[in-house]
This record gives C-alpha cells, structure tokens and sequence, in this order.
C-alpha cells in the first residue's frame, strides 16, 4: 500500500505536501466561512462566486498551463508557484486581521489563487513522474490523494475551532506559513534520484497536439465526461456543508469544520484502497460514479445532524475511489511526453466546471433549500455511472445476456480497459440440459498479459 515511500525523493514531497495541504483546507474552511457569515447574510450564492473564481482560471488557462509543465523544469515551476500562493494567503491574512477585508477583496484573492493554481497543478500531478518508477504510478497518485484528504480531516476541524477563537484572519497566515514547507521540500529533494520525463518540443502546434491526442483516446474522453458531470456539479462540498449546518440544522463554525473532517475519514480510506491496487481501472471509475451518486441521495435524506454527518463518510469513500482511480488512469496510461497537457485538461474540466456548477447548485440551495442541492451531486453521479455504461457498449463491445430456461444466467462481456475496441472473449456455453457441465471460458491474450479480459459471471438458481 506504501511502497512509493521507499524512495527518499517521493518521502520528502509527500511530507511537505502534507504539511501544506493542511494548510490550504484550513483556508478553504475559514474563507468559506467568512463569506457566508460574516461578508454576507448567509448567501450560498456568493460561496458559489468565490469557488468559481478560484476554479475558473484552470479552465480558461489550460492550453498554455499544461504545455509549460510539458515544457519546463517542473520542480523550480512548483517553486515559484507554491511562493506565490503562500504570499496570497499572506496578504488576505493581514487585511483580515486588520478588520479591513471587504467581499470584493476575498473574490480578487480567490481569483489571484485561482491563476497561480492553474499554473501549478498540472505541473504538481505529473511530478510525481519524476519521483517514482512507472511500477509505482498508480500507488504515488492515489497516495497523493490521501495525503490531500488527511489533511482533509485535519484541516478544517482546526480551522473551525481557530475561526471561532482567535478569527480567520490568523487561519489563511498560518496556511501562508505551511507553503514554506513544500519549498523547502523541492529544495531538499536529491537531484540525482529525480527521473526526468521527456519534454514537449519547442515546434508550433504543440498547444493543439495535446487536444489531437486526447481526440484519439475514446478511453480517456469517458473519463473526462465524468470528471467533468461530477467535477461540476457534485463535488461543491463547500455549498453543501455550510448551508445544510447553518440553514437545515442551524449550528456553527466547529459543527460545520467537523462535516468536513468527518467525510475526510471516507475520503482517506477510498484514496488507500486505490493505493492497495497495482492498476488503475476504469471498471472502478463506474462503480465509484454509481456509488457517489446512491450515498448523496442518501444524504440528502438524512433527519439530523448526526446521521447526515454519519452519510458523508461514504460519500468521502465512493468520491475518492472515483476521482483517485480517474486521475491514475489518466496519468498511467498517458505518453510522457503529452501527460502535462492531458493532466492539464483533466484539472480543467475538474476543476473548471466549477464557474458553472458552483453558483448553480449555490442558487439551488438559496431558492429550494440545502437537500435539494446535495440532490444535483446524487444526480450527477448516476449520468457519469450511465456515461461510462454507454461508452462500455460502444467501444468495449460490453453486452449483458439473460437466460431464463434451465438455470437463470446473467453474463457480462466486456472487452477490458485499455483495450483496442476489437479485442474478443471466446466464451462456450454449456448446454442447459447437462446440469452437471461446466461452463467453460476460454480467454484470449490480446496486446500484452498483464492487461486481462474481464468476463464477470453470475448464476442463480432458478
């Protein structure tokens, strides 16, 4: 489950990462809380609007993004970045405690974050390329994911308790004091342990190359759609959280930084089930889609505080499992050269779709109340489940098969990710009338052996 942190490269940036992804979900939590408390009456909308500036620049600057990551040093890039957003989560600290921040300040400094973010994510997810052997990708990425998450269930407890004793304003300092440890992280890493990944070249027309190339992955524009359905709009935790703790059950700051932490515990254990597998599948994307959406309808159901808490434990599970799978699925199966521009466009559309879906599913909130909101993320969740089905029958040649004489028998045919669409099960069914003959499938070797064809199978008796 670990064993990317065998080397010492990776051991070093996951524990400054760590340090500051805790850092940055405390800021989340005091920020949100501060535009629905203090800068507004409650207003969702107005979270929606802060979520879609700090999101909305990844959309707008993913060409040019994913070709530098492609293009340039990517540890001295995560350098300059990682200084930036400490500096902005510096400045919007020192006029929070000054009692001067004002609401269009908080959306300039979203949208400063958002630009400097778009910059460095593609470059800080297809670094781990250069930290880890190919063998260890899929784990080093879904190890990220927990690590995001720890600090998730960190994060905002701590800035729930810290807003409500000494105010926000001391919570997004202490987030500008944590990027100083990733820093110091990519200045201590061993430069001769680094595995550095082929780079874009410098010839006109590599900015579309990155988009031809997804063109001729059906596999990864699935996956997108996906991203993008549940991206947009149900992971708006945020919304969700602080209205349904302030609106539907009428608590506080500590309540509201607990839903957070307590979705987290979910979140970390679907991120360290993705580590615990060798390969990232897309098989596990549809179930991770179906899932999220079956738990958020549940959520939205949920009576009381508790049990609503008590739900979002697994819907931090299910959204884990789905978007750590997507992610490693992506990066794994990416040509080096192209994974800065592809991983670009992935936290494009992740991130991106929020300018959209925030201030919806905020206004959905306002005008019909909080479980109506939680109710879009449930449905998103079932289109993605159903977006990824379509696309296993189309370019999978998956079929379903019913018998209904003899023993009742249902039998799924799917060619397999990453697959050439042409790929073939050979499957020989016994016949009906010889209860005692066994079904006997015979499995072609298509491409390479450690890719294999998955023929699932259930028999009921009758």
């Amino acid at each position: 489950m670990f064993r990317s942190l065998s080397g010492v490269n990776y051991r070093i940036w996951f524990s400054g990462a760590l340090v500051s992804n805790i850092g940055t979900w405390m800021q989340r939590t005091a920020q949100d809380w501060i535009v629905l408390t203090q800068l507004t009456n409650h207003n969702a909308a107005a979270v929606g609007v802060v979520m879609a500036l700090q999101f909305g620049p990844q959309l707008l600057l993913m060409p040019w993004s994913g070709l530098i990551a492609d293009r340039f040093d990517r540890r001295k890039l995560l350098i300059l970045t990682q200084s930036l957003m400490g500096a902005l989560a510096l400045g919007l600290g020192i006029i929070t405690v000054f009692g001067v921040v004002e609401l269009w300040q908080v959306y300039l400094f979203a949208l400063g974050l958002g630009v400097v973010s778009a910059i460095d994510a593609p470059a800080r997810q297809t670094f781990v390329g250069e930290l880890v052997t190919n063998d260890n990708m899929s784990n080093a990425v879904a190890l990220n994911s927990a690590s995001f998450n720890g600090a998730r269930l960190i994060g905002p407890a701590v800035a729930g308790v810290l807003t409500a004793a000494v105010g926000a304003g001391w919570v997004f300092m202490i987030n500008a004091v944590t990027f100083a440890f990733t820093v110091l992280a990519m200045f201590l890493l061993r430069k001769s342990l680094l595995r550095p990944q082929a780079r874009a070249s410098r010839e006109r027309g590599q900015l579309m190359a990155g988009f031809r190339y997804v063109k001729s992955r059906p596999d990864i524009i699935v996956v997108l759609v996906v991203v993008f359905l549940v991206g947009t709009f149900g992971f708006n935790f945020a919304i969700f959280t602080s209205t349904m703790t302030t609106v539907t059950f009428g608590l506080g700051a500590s309540e509201f930084g607990f839903l957070s932490s307590i979705m987290a515990i979910g979140s970390v254990a679907g991120a360290l089930m993705a580590a615990r597998r060798a390969e990232a599948r897309l098989r596990l994307v549809l179930i991770g889609a179906a899932a999220f959406g079956v738990f958020c309808a549940v959520a939205a159901f949920m009576p009381s505080y508790n049990l609503f808490a008590a739900s979002l434990v697994f819907v931090g599970f299910s959204s884990l499992t789905l978007m750590t799978t997507a992610n490693a699925y992506v990066q794994t199966t990416t040509e080096p050269a192209m994974r800065g521009r592809v991983m670009a466009l992935y936290m494009a559309i992740f991130a991106g779709g929020t300018p959209l879906g925030a201030p919806l599913v905020g206004w959905v909130a306002d005008q019909f109340g909080p479980r109506w909101a939680v109710g879009v993320a449930a449905a998103s969740g079932i289109l993605a489940a159903i977006a990824i089905l379509i696309w296993m029958f189309k370019y999978r040649d998956m079929r379903v098969r019913l018998r209904l004489r003899g023993n009742q028998r249902a039998r799924v045919r799917y060619a397999g990710d990453g697959l050439p669409a042409t790929a073939a099960v050979s499957v020989i069914e016994a016949d009906a009338d010889e209860a005692d003959t066994d079904e006997a499938i015979l499995r072609e070797d298509v491409e390479t052996a450690t890719r294999e064809i998955a023929v699932v199978e259930a028999t009921t008796p009758r």
